[in-house]
Parts: structure tokens; sequence; C-alpha cells
């Protein structure tokens, strides 16, 4: 009941248009956001985090648990609103679940301030029509001046993790 509301106050109260959700509760508390039809919804796999690895790597029946997560969402995404998180951060990673998952969207942080390789994301996280993935870059935009010149500093940076994304592609 408590996804249920989470699910009404994100896509009915807040109009959000996706969410990222939590798997490891399971499917229940997933299932309301798949459900709800009119947002996408992005759930957590491989992130960008340091300390990620503690679960999201344990071996599950011969294979890592974020490959499991992300099997899994392949068989809840009936209606095509799904895709995964998966960080910049661990490139490899994330060629493995773009293998599984094929064309699904990814949401991938961890460019910028946590150190992701531009070129290693694109080249391991891309789809086959060279597409395929939100790449999200914030405390290097956010926090790219703390002067007066902030909104000149974020738009630039902005614009070289565009262009550097573009050239890798």
């Amino acid at each position: 009941s408590t996804a249920e509301q989470y699910a009404r106050e994100a896509f009915d109260r807040y109009g959000a248009h996706a969410v990222t959700v939590n798997p490891y509760m399971g499917g229940d508390t997933v299932e309301p956001f798949l459900r709800h039809g009119d947002g996408g919804v992005f759930v957590l796999c491989r992130t960008s985090n340091p300390g990620s690895g503690d679960f999201q790597s344990l071996e599950v029946d011969g294979e890592p648990l974020y490959v499991r997560v992300a099997r899994r969402v392949l068989e809840w995404n009936t209606i095509g609103d799904c895709g995964l998180v998966v960080g910049a951060t661990y490139p490899a990673e994330l060629g493995v679940v773009r293998s599984v998952v094929g064309d699904l969207p990814l949401l991938v942080p961890g460019i910028g301030a946590q150190g992701g390789d531009i070129e290693a994301t694109v080249t391991a996280g891309r789809a086959a029509g060279g597409h395929g993935m939100v790449v999200n870059s914030s405390r290097a935009v956010l926090y790219a001046s703390k002067g007066a010149d902030f909104a000149e500093a974020a738009r630039a940076e902005a614009i070289r993790t565009r262009n550097a994304l573009r050239a890798a592609g």
C-alpha cells in the first residue's frame, strides 16, 4: 500500500514523467509504478557509488545480482516503460547489462564529479542504434562555480559534457 501511494503521488500529484525505484524490496514494491502506465520507471541495477558492489555484485546462481535485476526488469517491461540505472563508474558492468537488456533505456549517472569515463561509458552502454542512454552529470554542473559566474560556469560544463558525449558516440 505504501508503494501504491508513492506511485500515485509521483505520477498523479506531482506529474512526474519518470521515477527511479529500488527493486531490492521485491516486485510487489515496484509493480504499482509499472501498473500506473503514465510514466517511465528506472530500476536501480548497478549504481555508480563506490559501495554499490557490496550487494549488487554478490553472486546469485552464478551471476551477479545486478544481472539478475536486469533480467527481471526485462520481464517487468511488458508495456515498454522500464529502464535501468547503471553507473558510468563501472563501464565493464555497464557493457554486461547492455548485452543482457538489448535496447532497454539506461539512466547512467557517474559522469563528472564521480569520474566516470565518457568514452568508456558510451562504448559500453550505447544500444545497437547508437543511443539508449540518458547520461547524467549533476555535481559537475551544480558545483561548476561558487562565484557570481555560477550560471555561465554551469552552462559551460553542461555544454562541455554534451560535446564530449557526442564526440564519443
